[in-house]
């Protein structure tokens, strides 16, 4: 679906020549939600900006449904941009036009015979579940409403991908839990691609299926969700995977279980139900454990009790419940 090859993006300042991207190589696959993560100043934005245009890359190919971006006529280029809607961080309505007027705006630009884009609008404006504002102006709905707006105007021209531009970082978190619900419903429901840019790892867990780290315009890391996040390999992707002030610096007894959690097992509370069950109490040590697609990942140390007799409750327990285990022994 999009293939970057090599991409570089220069800017020329002031202060002299600034590269945001620096030879950047990705696949992004037909159907899938793919997520770009990164700090804060990490090339996020350029990236998806040069994926249809919006800025001109200075170097390297962007391949899109199978034609070169980069050898496209204008006319050409406005032609395929129908078929990548975005949507951006604050929404970008327009504030003199209504609800359904703002999700009108792309139809007529596309010169859409004006029964037809109505109808194709109102539809819209079901879908993301806002059939009761189509007369409210921006100002007149909140941040959630006005970006299923925004999702319903870039889906107007029925686009083969949606690009995503940190959509949910002006929201609350319950807010955001619905827009990526919806995200991920109309990627299951119309197979749109969809590629995600974020400073969010609970963004990325919660629909992407494949992931990319990027760090000073720089590609660090990519690959499925469970696999970068389990087990991240660069400093960045460990930052913004793992909390600061996880790491255990100072533990005590001498018989530990350290559980895995790789997706094999729903995420519940294990620990709690155990303890019920086992009649054992348990020092949590250690725990970085993460919900995707409602299955558990990550892992968690144990310190267990003394007793050999609630230690074999634990762990028929565990064996039970396939849960992957191993005992460390810990000196302090």
């Amino acid at each position: 679906m999009i293939r970057l090859r090599h991409l570089t993006k220069t800017f020329e300042t002031s202060q002299g020549n600034l590269e945001v991207l620096k030879g950047i190589s990705l696949d992004i696959n037909e159907g899938e939600i793919f997520g770009i993560i990164g700090l804060s100043g990490a090339g996020k934005s350029t990236l998806i900006r040069c994926i249809n245009f919006l800025e001109k890359p200075t170097d390297g190919e962007i391949i899109f449904d199978g034609m070169n971006m980069g050898d496209l006529s204008r006319k050409e280029l406005l032609k395929v941009r129908q078929s990548m809607g975005m949507i951006f961080q604050s929404f970008n309505l327009l504030a003199q036009r209504t609800a359904l007027k703002n999700i009108l705006y792309p139809l007529e630009i596309a010169n859409v015979p004006k029964e037809e884009a109505m109808d194709r609008a109102r539809e819209l404006l079901e879908l993301v579940g806002l059939s009761d504002k189509a007369n409210a102006y921006p100002s007149q709905l909140s941040g959630g409403q006005q970006q299923r707006v925004a999702i319903a105007r870039a889906l107007a021209t029925n686009p083969k991908v949606l690009l995503c531009d940190e959509v949910t970082s002006a929201l609350d978190p319950n807010t955001t839990s619905s827009i990526l619900q919806l995200l991920q419903n109309i990627n299951h429901t119309f197979g749109v691609t969809i590629v995600m840019i974020t400073h969010e790892m609970k963004v990325i867990e919660q629909i992407c299926t494949q992931v990319a780290v990027i760090d000073g315009g720089n590609i660090i890391e990519t690959g499925n969700v469970k696999d970068v996040f389990l087990r991240p390999q660069s400093e960045i992707a460990k930052q913004l995977i793992l909390p600061k002030g996880s790491e255990i610096h100072n533990m005590t007894g001498k018989r530990c279980l350290r559980l895995i959690f790789d997706g094999n097992s729903a995420f519940e509370p294990i620990i709690s139900n155990m303890a019920l069950e086992c009649r054992a109490v348990v020092n949590i040590l250690y725990a970085n454990t993460k919900c995707i697609d409602n299955k558990a990942f990550g892992e968690m140390l144990l310190q267990l009790p003394d007793d050999d007799i609630s230690i074999e409750r634990i762990l028929a327990y565990l064996d039970n419940r396939e849960i992957y285990y191993k005992e460390e022994e810990l000196h302090v």
